[in-house]
């Protein structure tokens, strides 16, 4: 099978709206979380979440073509602008042909889908709809508006399994360039869920934290105090590539992806399995795709969303994958940037990619008392950053419905 490397990562989040000023607020231990200011919020139980903060669409969007994107797609365009010029991609000189686009979203334009919807309920029941609502609204037309900026006739989908979601995507153009379906493939995928309709919805299934006298220390996973996730929002974008392909043209590889595992719980609507099965075997799956053992993996972000119910059921599915190890680092990055939703495997990916390539274990923040049974079983890593010896980090991602995908990034030896 062919290698597939990482050469170019983009990113838009709650902490910084590039991948170096992601990364130095990851390392540095920041929240970003703050009182919701996109509607008004008297009403509702959870009255804050992780905010993008200070976008402009300008810097990537034409003025014109922005009535035709929701948020989401916006901010799928601006991660992937900084991927592509961080991989120095002249598509010029590539087959086209051979470049796809695999983008996922969990709730695509769900804005836009709540003002339209709006809108003809208070308007006495006449249809003006926008021209562009369903464009704006469906799960794939960020993938579309992604291949047809850059000319790429390559394979193109979105995949959507929730908040596994990205990191199916990653999977997918994985296998794709794998499989010589493609040489490069543009995947990630981008959310813009902070609505009332998003915010009530979860609210009322009982999964946010509602923690309003502290925004900050809301999400704290493993923690036993914690009470369910903090809403984000963004995108991250990241260039996979065949390894040939990417050194015939002087590409910079940053890591290598060896293994991705996709199962399901095949239990509850909106729960996880309380012993983890499907994450099990999401991890088991990726773990002999790579062909390695389990304590040559170093790093674990684990999905962590800071749930009493889903942190326990992924640290059992660890323990039961990888044994008890003290040297294993695991570690909740939500703490700091939120559940960005269909977003999360992509920036949280980025976050594993970057610890391979630097010798860095990020940390969880806010955490102060590891659930009792797991806190002598792993290395949990808590307030800032640490070096460390990265060659192999996981990154898990699970989903309503049970949806399970785990990959498997590798410190880049030529």
């Amino acid at each position: 099978m062919r290698r597939v490397v990482v050469t170019g990562l983009g990113a838009l989040t709650p902490i910084g709206n590039n991948v170096n000023d992601f990364w130095n607020s990851v390392k540095e231990g920041k929240s970003g979380a703050v009182n919701i200011s996109r509607f008004d919020t008297s009403n509702f139980k959870t009255k804050f979440a992780c905010e993008v903060q200070g976008f402009n669409p300008l810097d990537t969007i034409e003025k014109g073509d922005l009535r035709k994107y929701d948020l989401y797609t916006q901010y799928a365009l601006h991660a992937v602008d900084e991927a592509v010029k961080h991989s120095n991609i002249d598509f010029e000189t590539l087959n086209r042909n051979r470049i796809g686009v695999i983008w996922g979203s969990g709730n695509g334009g769900i804005e836009t889908f709540q003002e339209q919807v709006s809108e003809f309920a208070t308007g006495n029941g006449i249809p003006r709809f926008n021209p562009y609502f369903i464009p704006k609204m469906i799960l794939d037309i960020a993938s579309g508006v992604i291949s047809i900026k850059y000319g790429l006739r390559g394979v193109n989908f979105a995949t959507v399994s929730a908040c596994a979601t990205s990191n199916t995507s990653i999977i997918d153009a994985f296998n794709h360039i794998k499989w010589n379906k493609a040489d490069m493939i543009i995947t990630g995928g981008s959310e813009a869920a902070i609505t009332t309709s998003s915010v009530g919805g979860f609210n009322a299934a009982r999964a946010l934290s509602t923690r309003n006298d502290d925004p900050k220390g809301a999400s704290r996973p493993f923690d036993v105090s914690r009470d369910g996730f903090v809403m984000g929002e963004g995108a991250g974008a990241i260039i996979l590539e065949e390894l040939e392909h990417a050194k015939k043209r002087g590409a910079n590889i940053i890591a290598e992806i060896v293994g991705g595992g996709m199962a399901a719980d095949a239990y509850h609507l909106t729960g996880t399995h309380p012993e983890g099965e499907g994450a099990y075997l999401g991890m088991l799956a990726a773990l002999e795709e790579a062909n390695i053992s389990p304590d040559e993996v170093n790093y674990i972000n684990a999905h962590a969303t800071s749930t009493p119910l889903g942190d326990v059921s992924e640290l059992k599915a660890i323990e039961r994958a990888f044994g008890e190890r003290k040297d294993l680092y695991v570690s909740g990055s939500k703490s700091m940037f939120g559940h960005l939703l269909g977003a999360a495997g992509a920036v949280e990916s980025i976050i594993c990619i970057k610890s391979v390539s630097e010798d860095v274990v990020p940390a969880t923040i806010n955490t102060e008392v590891i659930e009792p049974s797991f806190v002598d079983k792993f290395n949990f890593p808590l307030g800032q950053s640490i070096p460390a010896k990265v060659n192999y980090a996981m990154n898990n991602t699970f989903g309503f419905g049970g949806h399970i995908a785990t990959s498997l990034f590798k410190k880049y030896e030529g």
